[in-house]
C-alpha cells in the first residue's frame, strides 16, 4: 500500500491518494479528523483517472463536509454515547472515581481532571469489554489470542497481527454493541484466515452470528461523531 497528498483544484481538500493491492475500484471517503479526502484505489490504476474521478464527486465532497459533527470535548454536562446509548457526564464534588449511575457518569475529583477521568475509565471499560468478547468468540472459533489490547488509530477500528495480538480502537465502547461485536468477529476470524477471502466471509459472519452488513453500515455511520468524542 503507498499513499500519496494531492491538492485538487476542483475539491476543498487535499487528497490522500492510496494504492490498495485489494482494491477493485475506485472509492473516495472523508476523513474528518485529518480534514482531508481519502481515494482508495486499485494498485495499477491511473492516478491521473482516478483524481479526475475524485474532483467529479465535489457536490457529494460538500454535503458530507455540511454535516460533519463538530468536536466533542468531555466535560461536566457533555452527553456522550456509551455502547450506543447517551449519558451525560455529571462532575461530583467531594467524591473519587468513576461510575456509570443510570444515563449517568458520575466523575469525582477536581473539575479540572475531569476530561483525563473520564478518559481513563472508559479506556479500561473498553478493554474489559472487548478482552472479555474477544476471548469469548476466540473460544467458538477454536483459536488462541496471544494479545488484547487498545489504541486510537485515525482510520482503523481493530487490527490483528500474524502472532495472534489483536488491537482495537477504544472508541468501540461508545459504539452500539452489535458495531462492536462486528469488530471483534471481524478480527478474530484473522486468526483463521489472514486475508478477505470467501473463507474469510464465511468465518466472520458465522462467529458474528449473522450477516454483518447491517452493524458494518452501522459503524460506518456512527464512526466520524465516535472519532472526534475526546476532542477539541
Amino acid at each position: 500500500m503507498s499513499t500519496a497528498i494531492f491538492d485538487h483544484p476542483d475539491l476543498p481538500l487535499p487528497i490522500a491518494l492510496v494504492r490498495h493491492h485489494a482494491a477493485r475500484r475506485l472509492r473516495l471517503r472523508v476523513d474528518h479528523e485529518r480534514r482531508q479526502l481519502r481515494l482508495t484505489m486499485p494498485p495499477r490504476g491511473s492516478a491521473q483517472a482516478a483524481l479526475r474521478w475524485a474532483g467529479e464527486q465535489r457536490a457529494w465532497v460538500e454535503r458530507q463536509l455540511a454535516g460533519a459533527p463538530g468536536h466533542s470535548p468531555l466535560h461536566d454536562g457533555a452527553t456522550i454515547p456509551l455502547e450506543g446509548q447517551p449519558v451525560t457526564i455529571r462532575g461530583i464534588v467531594g467524591r473519587r472515581g468513576v461510575s456509570h449511575v443510570g444515563d449517568e457518569l458520575h466523575v469525582g475529583g477536581p473539575a479540572d481532571a475531569l476530561p483525563r477521568a473520564t478518559l481513563r475509565w472508559l479506556h479500561k471499560r473498553a478493554l474489559d469489554t472487548l478482552s472479555a468478547e474477544t476471548s469469548a468468540i476466540a473460544a467458538t472459533a477454536g483459536v488462541s489470542v496471544s494479545s488484547v489490547a487498545i489504541g486510537d488509530a485515525a482510520s482503523r477500528w481493530g487490527s490483528c497481527s500474524s502472532a495472534g495480538a489483536i488491537r482495537y480502537s477504544w472508541r468501540l465502547i461508545l459504539a452500539p454493541a452489535e458495531c462492536r461485536r462486528f469488530v471483534v468477529a471481524h478480527e478474530v476470524a484473522h486468526r483463521l484466515h489472514m486475508d478477505h477471502s470467501p473463507a474469510f466471509r464465511r468465518a466472520e459472519e458465522r462467529l458474528f452470528g449473522g450477516p454483518v452488513g447491517p452493524a458494518r453500515a452501522l459503524l460506518r455511520e456512527v464512526g466520524p461523531a465516535l472519532r472526534l468524542i475526546g476532542r477539541g
